[in-house]
């Protein structure tokens, strides 16, 4: 007989969207579902959908003054509250107050931040814990309810890279990244996948917590391994572009010796190293300014225990 996790029933969810003002599909259901929010509600859920940046979401800009999914670090949330600060900051911090505090027993249950992403990711959810049964087990619902759709999941656990992402705050967050989407731009297609996703994830939700028991399961995730920059001239400007043959293809093994970059003069830069890759953020447009061309991801599984709600 396995262990069986027994976790505290989900009570208070947020659907985020707009924390990135120009990724449209997730401000475009959090405006829909601000209107008319049947299909998100669920027997005794609190289920709000929230506008997260609404200054970038009305220039249809990224962010105001920094990037929203990069200030959840405490000390930005502990920071005195004044106009001096930088507008997301101080969006973070009431934020933080409305669905936090982050690190407390007070703080929202589950978070789902919504983002779309240029680079040809398909349906990613994006995992900051490799240990928590609860939310293995969900993804491993939500993939096993989307398939033949595939959905990857792109674990950020790392020791030096720190994310301090909006969904943080809750105790269980969830990162939604459907793509490839231009920025500014909204399609059927990928709108279809997003709201396919969030539906499985609340329906999960709900079994959960009218005490269905899920057995023991294996999810195959997507490890960051390392950022990789664009080649650069004396500079600092990018000096060569991503190879024709890694454009889109991520998730796809890419193996030492493989083109990456060609330079305008046609020179082909490939990968070094001795080992497998997995390449995620292909192209992102909004990762220029983070000297990002794509992360590099090693496959691994991750195993959860069953869980079940303490109520039953």
């Amino acid at each position: 007989m396995t262990a069986c996790v027994a976790e505290e029933p989900i009570k208070k969810i947020a659907i985020f969207g707009g924390t990135h003002g120009n990724e449209l599909t997730g401000v475009f259901l959090v405006t829909h579902w601000l209107k008319n929010g049947a299909e998100i509600q669920r027997e005794g859920l609190e289920v709000k959908p929230f506008i997260t940046n609404p200054r970038a979401v009305e220039k249809c800009a990224r962010y105001i003054d920094c990037d929203l999914n990069r200030a959840f670090n405490l000390e930005n949330l502990s920071k005195e509250m004044s106009e001096d600060l930088p507008y997301e900051v101080r969006r973070a911090q009431e934020i933080n107050h409305l669905f936090g505090p982050k690190n407390s027993d007070n703080s929202y249950d589950v978070v789902f931040d919504l983002h779309n992403t240029t680079s040809n990711m398909g349906c990613t959810l994006i995992l900051e814990d490799s240990k928590n049964d609860f939310l293995i087990q969900m993804f491993h619902y939500i993939k096993t309810s989307l398939a033949p759709l595939p959905c990857y999941v792109y674990l950020i656990e790392h020791p030096s890279l720190k994310y301090a992402t909006t969904r943080s705050i809750a105790k269980y967050p969830v990162g939604i990244e459907v793509g490839p989407q231009p920025q500014g731009v909204l399609r059927a297609d990928i709108l279809d996948q997003m709201r396919r996703m969030v539906k499985h994830a609340l329906d999960f939700i709900h079994h959960f917590n009218k005490g269905k028991e899920f057995p023991p399961c294996a999810i195959e995730v997507y490890k960051i391994m390392e950022k990789v920059d664009y080649p650069r001239n004396e500079s600092g400007e990018v000096a060569a572009v991503i190879h024709p043959n890694l454009q889109d293809q991520d998730w796809k093994p890419l193996h030492p010796g493989d083109p990456v970059f060609v330079s305008l003069d046609g020179k082909t830069m490939t990968l070094g190293g001795d080992c497998t890759v997995y390449p995620v953020f292909v192209n992102e447009a909004a990762y220029y300014e983070k000297k990002e061309a794509f992360a590099k991801t090693t496959k691994l599984t991750l195993n959860a225990k069953s869980i079940r709600s303490t109520l039953h």
